[in-house]
């Protein structure tokens, strides 16, 4: 937060005038931040800005006047504080821990000819689930799912950053507990944070690289930087009013997809050809080129 002095920046058209302005702006977008001040303040112009990563942690941002001879406007906003996090019930299965020799051998002893003899693919089901749930409660032990985000970052290996990163743990501990000197402990954390930022700037750039031909990884490496979420905005309903509840919203989404929706048959929908001889009917020709 603070007061960036750039009033040709328009934040509702994301555009600029002056270079300067505009190296603010690729800054905000590099960085996935959310600038979250709406009103204007001296004369017109949006100078005090409040940035933030993560939307919904700032709100009820508003101007407060002068103080005293100043012609600055105070900004006021709110730190909005998460409710505390829910531990999680559920539960999930652990193949860290899976013993799949075990399963193997309890799945191979099974007689799945006779058991499956004369059954159809519905009959069979169950008993092959049956047989499938009794070996994986023997084998596969279970765990607490974990509310927190346990994926590892893309750019996080096992050679030097993820060995950076465990001696760095090393070391803190051990000057926490006296046992190592502050200098011994300074050397692994400025290696650590130089083979991170090594590592990141690869990645980064391996997947600029390749994102015509792998565009999903790009992507997904965008979103899970991204600490926003696209909210549906306020949409206009039949009467040419906006409703912005979820509900509302909802409703006229529905009312949409009613109104194009078709349950008519289509013309050109096949139809079977009664009185032909199919069993004896030479099978069509599909050449490479057609599919």
């Amino acid at each position: 937060m603070g007061d960036f002095n750039h009033p040709d920046i328009c934040w509702r058209d994301n555009t600029a005038g002056h270079k300067q302005s505009r190296k603010i702006l690729e800054c905000v977008d590099d960085n996935f931040l959310l600038q979250v001040t709406e009103e204007p303040m001296r004369r017109g112009a949006m100078l005090d800005l409040v940035l933030t990563n993560k939307e919904g942690l700032v709100g009820d941002v508003k101007l407060k006047g002068s103080l005293g001879c100043s012609d600055q406007e105070m900004v006021e906003f709110r730190i909005l504080r998460a409710a505390r996090r829910a531990h999680s019930k559920l539960t999930t299965l652990d193949f860290r821990r899976a013993d799949f020799g075990l399963l193997r051998d309890l799945l191979g002893r099974i007689p799945w000819d006779k058991a499956l003899e004369g059954r159809g693919a519905q009959d069979s089901w169950p008993i092959f689930k049956g047989h499938l749930l009794q070996a994986q409660e023997r084998c596969i032990p279970t765990k607490r799912k974990s509310s927190k985000t346990t994926k590892r970052p893309p750019w996080m290996n096992k050679d030097a950053p993820g060995q950076s990163q465990t001696q760095k743990k090393e070391a803190y501990r051990g000057w926490k507990q006296g046992q190592v000197a502050w200098e011994e402990y300074r050397e692994p954390v400025r290696a650590a944070r130089d083979q991170v930022r090594k590592a990141k700037a690869l990645t980064e750039i391996s997947l600029a690289r390749d994102v015509k031909g792998n565009k999903k990884s790009f992507y997904r490496y965008v979103s899970d930087k991204r600490r926003t979420r696209e909210n549906v905005g306020p949409l206009r309903n039949e009467m040419g009013d906006l409703v912005t509840q979820d509900m509302e919203k909802a409703e006229v989404l529905n009312a949409f997809f009613a109104s194009v929706f078709t349950g008519k048959c289509l013309s050109h929908t096949a139809q079977v050809t009664e009185g032909r001889d199919w069993e004896n009917a030479e099978p069509p020709t599909v050449g490479e080129d057609q599919v």
